[in-house]
């Protein structure tokens, strides 16, 4: 492996666009739709205790100083010239997933929050894709409301690791995980929230930590119920680098071989890598390369979650400072998320 960084705008190889798969939106109507409901109170309440109240008005002030960049096209494109950035893919911020609602209120946020990505994603054709969502704590509206995404020309949809009461495996999803395999819609799995609650609401661990815990947990469901194995086709895209998954693969082939309950997937947990896409949002050249290195390079893509504070406004330039070769650094900078999402 090459060392040295690589200045990516130098190369005189065919030209690759630059693609950030990780970035979001704010849909007011999503929050407007929801405003006054039944149940939101309850979930707020559920999101200061897991947060505590200084991180909740740290991100207060942070999302306020960052709404033009969350609503505004021509500040988004702005911003992605000055990342060297051609193309994001679009999606809802996950405050908008909004589990606790029922059925009908859930299924008005899906198609707002689709209607409202799609919109954004209208006024920058060639350079804005987007995703929308589905109901994760109403497994028979998953399939009409990824449709209703499709049907709106996004690329797939995004989820959280879990609903209330149900995680990734329940059996319940099959029918939408055999849909989105089928379609070719993308599922972009990013965590919003985490059930360790109390034990982390200070110091911003919610987010630090949970994240990563969130983001491992989803993914061990993914691999050990078996749900890879029975629908090969699928495009799961995981946040956060697959959080604290991908480089501590070792344990779980060990539990497999010496658990017989741990059994429910065909192959050891660390071969399914090769089936999940990653994006490169792990900070440092070290841990990209790690990441790597465990899932391959055709499986990772370029992630900022822009504009975010726990984002980083400079992909590009930490790609390159993990010291890939062309090929490589290419195809994680745009070539793969071009398969990935048909661009």
């Amino acid at each position: 492996m090459n060392t040295a960084p690589m200045d990516i705008a130098s190369s005189n190889a065919t030209p690759v666009k630059t693609v950030d798969v990780h970035a979001h939106v704010i849909l007011p109507q999503v929050e407007q739709a929801v405003a006054g409901q039944p149940g939101l109170a309850a979930h707020r309440e559920l999101d200061a205790r897991r947060n505590g109240p200084e991180s909740l008005a740290v991100s207060g002030r942070m999302v306020g100083e960052r709404i033009a960049r969350l609503t505004q096209v021509p500040v988004r494109l702005a911003d992605m010239d000055a990342a060297g950035v051609d193309v994001q893919i679009v999606s809802p911020s996950p405050s908008h997933y909004h589990y606790w609602a029922g059925e009908d209120l859930a299924e008005r946020v899906c198609r707002l929050a689709g209607e409202g990505v799609a919109e954004h994603c209208a006024q920058a054709p060639d350079r804005l894709y987007g995703l929308g969502l589905v109901p994760l704590q109403h497994p028979s509206l998953t399939v009409k409301l990824l449709e209703h995404a499709l049907g709106l020309g996004l690329k797939g949809v995004e989820i959280s690791s879990h609903a209330p009461g149900r995680e990734l495996s329940d059996p319940a999803y099959e029918e939408f995980w055999a849909r989105a395999a089928d379609s070719g819609a993308v599922v972009f799995l990013h965590p919003f929230g985490c059930t360790l609650d109390e034990r982390l609401d200070r110091f911003y661990l919610s987010n630090i930590v949970g994240q990563p815990v969130e983001n491992a947990v989803a993914l061990s469901h993914l691999i050990f119920s078996g749900v890879l194995d029975r629908h090969p086709g699928l495009k799961v895209l995981a946040a956060h680098g697959g959080g604290y998954l991908p480089t501590y693969l070792g344990r779980a082939d060990h539990g497999r071989r010496v658990r017989p309950e741990a059994r429910g997937c065909a192959e050891p947990p660390g071969s399914y890598l090769g089936r999940i896409w990653f994006d490169s949002l792990v900070y440092e050249p070290a841990a990209l390369r790690a990441l790597v290195g465990a899932a391959g390079a055709s499986r990772v893509v370029l992630g900022s979650d822009y504009p975010f504070d726990m984002g980083v406004e400079d992909p590009v330039d930490r790609l390159c400072a993990a010291g890939f070769d062309r090929e490589t650094c290419d195809a994680i900078r745009g070539g793969n998320a071009a398969a990935l999402f048909d661009l």
